[in-house]
């Protein structure tokens, strides 16, 4: 693997030097093009997103997708380091999306590179390379899928330390705003919107669903944001507040949606139900390979695309998902080893 290695940091530091913010990932996707290209691999790109097939395709076997991003958040207000100087110190490569998601894409991309000429694989091989990923934008792995092979499952990679997430929560942001009436401050008049709120985040934050997920748990609800006032003397007619909410497999969205506008006052709208929990079967060829190589399985309580990819799929790549948007990223360079490693045998043993 030393070879690959070596080719996949080579990649990811490249991409680190060039800023890729969500929407903005033209100039990385140009790179990951050129580096199909330097390896004579045909790809094609729509938007930001780029693509590959192995060179035997075969429509008498199914088809497995490697998916992860390249586009990232915009650095933590705390960095210390330059994010996009691309530094090794101590076994540690620094930089903005060398963790989430660089180093697992580039080890996918290393993983597609070793089986590319292979004809006795017993799936297809598709290497995706999306965009808009840490903004869930519709310009992502979800505007290609109509454009790819027709794919059976995927292994979409993301910081998990090498370990299988078999499930994973999805997410629903609501915005929301409780209503009130304006009047001075200084007098006894009007319905103040932050105290009619304060009745609503309260049973958000003690209300419990019903129904535990075997894998992921209850149904978390967070406010996370809140905005209410203009001026110092009048009371706020309006409080508006964003709840974010994750979905366990134990309920569609919908469901969680109906029981959040009957037990509120104030008002809801979610900004989309795309984003749903995703699962596997237990008996998935995916899941018994990760068995075969001991490696352990969980549910993640994190979004990614895999909400948008409507086959069975896991989540799995080098890196530690502690570490995603955090100052002064990193990866460990032995990681990137594992990860490829990682993926070839689990490749290999479905």
């Amino acid at each position: 693997m030393e070879d690959l290695s070596n080719i996949a940091l080579h990649l990811l530091q490249q991409l680190i030097a060039v800023p890729s913010y969500s929407r903005e990932e033209d100039k990385t996707a140009a790179i990951l093009e050129s580096f199909f290209h330097a390896h004579q691999i045909p790809c094609q790109r729509h938007g930001n997103n780029v693509w590959a097939t192995c060179k035997h395709f075969s429509s008498n076997r199914p088809t497995l997708l490697l998916n992860s991003h390249h586009d990232t958040v915009r650095p933590n207000p705390g960095y210390t380091r330059d994010p996009f100087s691309p530094a090794i110190e101590d076994g540690k490569l620094f930089g903005l999306g060398s963790n989430d998601a660089g180093g697992p894409l580039v080890s996918l991309l290393a993983t597609f590179l070793h089986f590319y000429h292979r004809q006795d694989l017993k799936y297809n091989l598709v290497m995706a390379a999306t965009a808009e990923e840490e903004i869930s934008g519709t310009q992502g792995i979800e505007s290609i899928l109509g454009l790819l092979p027709s794919i059976d499952c995927a292994i979409v990679g993301e910081p998990t330390l090498c370990q299988m997430a078999v499930a994973e929560k999805g997410l629903m942001v609501l915005d929301c705003q409780a209503k009130g009436k304006p009047g001075h401050a200084a007098r006894e008049e009007g319905i103040n919107a932050i105290y009619e709120a304060l009745k609503d985040f309260e049973w958000i934050r003690q209300y419990q669903f019903p129904k535990i997920s075997p894998v992921l748990g209850a149904v978390k609800m967070t406010v996370t944001v809140v905005n209410a006032g203009k001026q110092h003397n009048v009371v706020p007619a309006t409080c508006d507040f964003t709840v974010d909410v994750r979905v366990t497999d134990a309920y569609t969205l919908e469901e969680v949606l109906e029981v959040i506008r009957a037990n509120v006052r104030s008002e809801v709208k979610p900004r989309s139900l795309r984003m749903r929990p995703s699962g596997i079967d237990d008996d998935h060829a995916l899941v018994q390979s990760a068995r075969r190589l001991g490696l352990s399985l969980y549910g993640s309580p994190t979004t990614s695309d895999q909400a948008l990819i409507p086959v069975p799929s896991v989540k799995i790549g080098p890196g530690d998902s502690a570490r995603s948007h955090s100052a002064d990223e990193f990866i460990f360079v032995n990681e990137l080893s594992q990860g490829i490693d990682t993926y070839v045998r689990l490749i290999e043993n479905l």
